[in-house]
């Protein structure tokens, strides 16, 4: 029974959700990859708030029926048959009625956690702009795949199936997600840490100025660069979520000097990398939204950028990752050994 009806809220929700996009036509941005899709999405909508009217996807909303929920309206709760009926009737009453509030730009979420995940959202909306954050070596959520390349072919069908007429933005520092370049029809731009890059992040460094975190660095385009200051977070992928919304601020006409300005007023959500206070004089750098061994080593390279007397490490198990579990994790623990004078574990696979 809970099956039946599942599917059948979710076949209503795509069937609104395409409805509502039909009724709006608003540009799509679309984001997936293995890590920094959150992070990405909500720096794109820092910056291009400031030129339209945007709405990014809550939280992980980012399967079958967080997606459309994003294209449905902004949701403060979820779950619960009342919630449903609520959902459905809302949604009803703006395709009766037209609204010019309705967001110009969508930021969407793409999640895959299983094969043909991709080609349902892309039943959904298939996105003007597709971003691909970041692979990695190890893949996650990968038990319901025969392996890596797998998972690649799958996120990789949001590049393929972007028009001739959209972008394609693209991660030069990450070698599988720079393969995909080759099956797009759209306007590839790359991003990156490598002089190649067409967004290319230079100068990236780490600051504790009046005991407040920041990171810094230069995004460089076409001849010109802008200097970037995020503070209250730390690590690398601070840069490439920057230097994509760089680029998509870029393609909707902003120019760098106004980027660079909306750039200063993004703030990491909790888990991502975020610097808090702790008691006695202590600095927590709160990383612990996603395990997967991607997001674990950046997390422990912005560790290792620290000047501190004593550095902890508090690690738990990377989940999800079927037969890569042991190597990755006693690969994570050479990491961990470099970056950290106390490494404490959580959990059987740390150990």
């Amino acid at each position: 029974m809970k099956t039946l009806l599942f599917t059948i809220l979710r076949s209503v929700l795509r069937s609104l959700a395409r409805a509502t996009l039909w009724r709006y036509k608003p540009t799509v941005i679309g984001v997936t990859g293995n890590v920094g899709k959150t992070s990405t999405k909500l720096v794109i909508e820092t910056v291009l708030i400031h030129e339209k009217r945007v709405r990014a996807s809550s939280r992980s909303f980012n399967n079958e029926l967080g997606l459309p929920l994003t294209i449905l309206g902004s949701w403060k709760t979820t779950g619960g048959a009342l919630f449903w009926l609520r959902v459905i009737f809302f949604s009803f009453f703006r395709l009766m009625m037209k609204r010019s509030s309705y967001p110009e730009v969508l930021v969407l979420e793409y999640g895959v956690d299983k094969p043909g995940d991709m080609q349902y959202l892309l039943s959904i909306v298939r996105p003007h702009i597709g971003v691909v954050t970041a692979i990695g070596d190890v893949p996650v959520h990968v038990e319901f795949f025969a392996g890596k390349e797998a998972i690649v072919k799958e996120k990789a069908k949001l590049i393929q199936q972007l028009p001739a007429t959209g972008f394609a933005l693209l991660n030069t520092d990450d070698v599988v997600v720079q393969s995909m370049r080759e099956q797009t029809r759209a306007h590839v731009v790359t991003f990156g840490f490598a002089e190649q890059a067409d967004m290319h992040i230079t100068n990236f460094a780490t600051s504790f100025e009046n005991k407040i975190a920041a990171v810094t660095f230069k995004l460089h385009y076409g001849g010109s660069f802008i200097p970037v200051r995020i503070e209250g977070v730390l690590g690398r992928p601070q840069g490439y979520a920057a230097a994509v919304a760089a680029a998509i601020g870029l393609i909707f006409g902003m120019n760098l000097v106004d980027i660079a300005e909306a750039l200063d007023d993004y703030h990491a959500p909790p888990g991502r990398l975020r610097v808090l206070r702790g008691v006695k004089e202590t600095t927590v750098i709160d990383d612990t939204y996603n395990a997967s061994p991607l997001a674990m080593e950046g997390a422990l390279a912005a560790l290792k950028g620290v000047r501190a007397k004593r550095k902890i490490a508090v690690l738990g198990d990377m989940l999800e990752i079927g037969k890569y579990a042991m190597d990755a994790h006693e690969s994570l623990g050479r990491v961990a050994a470099k970056s950290a004078h106390i490494l404490i574990t959580v959990g059987r696979l740390g150990k």
